[in-house]
């Protein structure tokens, strides 16, 4: 199957031999700059790596993207560079939407709708949007996954294997198999669109007594494993209001702190990708809409107990309640150094929610310099006591707890973020999120967490 983007999996494939060429040649000289002592060498080889790999334009991207968050997991000038990727691939054409919509919906699927547009409204790494009618007058979003991405989400996990290989290879203080391990089977999720129906519906239940947060709802006689229509939820991307005035910014930002939180404190459950393209904001009371659920992870309640015992523990100073939090996350044989080396960058993430004042996220710092003396200095401490194995859950927390700050840090808001966290965890308990998250996933038809 050929259409005009080259997404078809054939045209992936021949992309790869060009990606594999392209790693290869950065592994090689990477390594020898490490050999001869020629640690800043790196700089040309990630440029080098994001040309490589920025033609496939598709899961891979989003896995190097979340990837490039995670503090020392990658040298940090193939991070700065991976950072900068962006899933921008141009929608798929007329032909490819109406042979996807018969398959789905069978040869009489335009008479299902009162209006259909054939051209793409948004477009993604997995699929892309197009608006239609209702038979009954609502106005629709109809997601349509591109063709052969079974197949490309395996060939992109085994490219993301061998990457991760290079750099095991090259910077050996963080031991990645876990989280890779984590991201292919959160990708292999994000195909199953009768699963992210699923997790719509089951925010929809996290979130009934929240007006102020926007779940679409789901069209389940007009979706599929491949197809899933949802009602259209009109906003405004968040950045457009990067310039109004304070209070409207403050709204929003505590709008995504409400819709991130309050399913996490409460459900064990986390919205993993706290993308820009990912929220838009009403009109009027500038409530948020919340609109993709493919990249949703549901935790065991005792991490989120970790969650909170990490932040009690560095707000306390009480070592054995932040050593007791990593550990029940799931890491392991941490020496003395290993454990100051974890709190370095705990109290990064957590900093907003430990200072009792208002203050923006970033409190001063520039954007870019944001987190990059952490980041630094945990690089440098873990060549040192390293290597440490971060577990499967740690990629999407972190990824997720610096995306949403790094919304917060566009819109400028400033919050008491502290009280915010207090308010959000008030009254947690094991046993209540064990039992509530039991009642809601079995409502929504969701699996629970491994």
């Amino acid at each position: 199957m050929v259409d005009r983007d080259g997404n078809s999996f054939g045209g992936r494939l021949r992309r790869y031999a060009r990606v594999g060429a392209g790693v290869t040649g950065v592994a090689a000289r990477a390594a020898g700059a490490r050999l001869t002592g020629l640690e800043n060498a790196s700089a040309a080889d990630a440029a080098a790596l994001k040309a490589a790999l920025g033609g496939l334009k598709g899961p891979l991207m989003k896995a190097a993207q979340i990837m490039a968050t995670v503090p020392d997991l990658l040298p940090p000038e193939f991070a700065e560079e991976l950072q900068q990727l962006q899933q921008n691939a141009p929608p798929m054409g007329r032909g490819f939407v109406r042979r996807r919509m018969a398959a789905e919906l069978g040869p009489d699927w335009r008479a299902k709708f009162a209006d259909f547009d054939q051209e793409a409204a948004a477009a993604a790494s997995l699929g892309q949007v197009h608006r239609a009618t209702a038979k009954d007058g609502r106005n629709l979003a109809c997601k349509l996954q591109y063709p052969d991405m079974g197949s490309a989400i395996e060939a992109d996990i085994n490219q993301l294997n061998l990457a991760l290989g290079v750099f095991r290879r090259i910077e050996s203080s963080i031991d990645a198999r876990e989280l890779a391990a984590e991201l292919a089977d959160r990708l292999r999720e994000e195909l199953d669109y009768a699963r992210e129906a699923r997790h719509t519906e089951l925010y929809d239940l996290m979130l009934s007594d929240t007006p102020e947060i926007h779940v679409p709802e789901v069209v389940s006689e007009l979706s599929t494993a491949r197809l899933l229509t949802q009602t259209w939820l009109e906003g405004s991307k968040v950045l457009e209001f990067k310039t109004a005035d304070l209070t409207v910014r403050n709204t929003i930002a505590r709008n995504m702190f409400t819709a991130w939180w309050r399913p996490l404190s409460r459900y064990g459950v986390i919205h993993g990708d706290p993308h820009l393209g990912n929220y838009t904001v009403r009109a009027g009371d500038h409530g948020l809409n919340l609109l993709d659920y493919g990249c949703v992870r549901i935790f065991n309640p005792t991490f989120v107990g970790g969650v909170i015992d990490l932040y009690r523990g560095l707000l306390e100073g009480d070592r054995d309640r932040t050593v007791h939090a990593y550990e029940t996350w799931g890491f392991s044989g941490l020496s003395d150094e290993l454990i100051e080396t974890l709190n370095i960058w705990a109290r990064f993430i957590y900093a907003p929610l430990l200072d009792d004042r208002v203050r923006t996220t970033a409190d001063g710092v520039a954007p870019s310099e944001y987190g990059r003396k952490e980041a630094f200095e945990v690089r440098q401490r873990l060549k040192k006591a390293g290597p440490v194995t971060p577990p499967r859950e740690f990629v999407f927390m972190d990824r997720a707890a610096i995306g949403l700050g790094s919304v917060f840090i566009h819109l400028q808001a400033e919050q008491n973020w502290h009280r915010l966290f207090e308010d959000a965890i008030d009254g947690w308990a094991l046993e209540t999120v064990r039992a509530r998250q039991a009642a809601a996933l079995a409502e929504a038809r969701v699996p629970a967490a491994a």
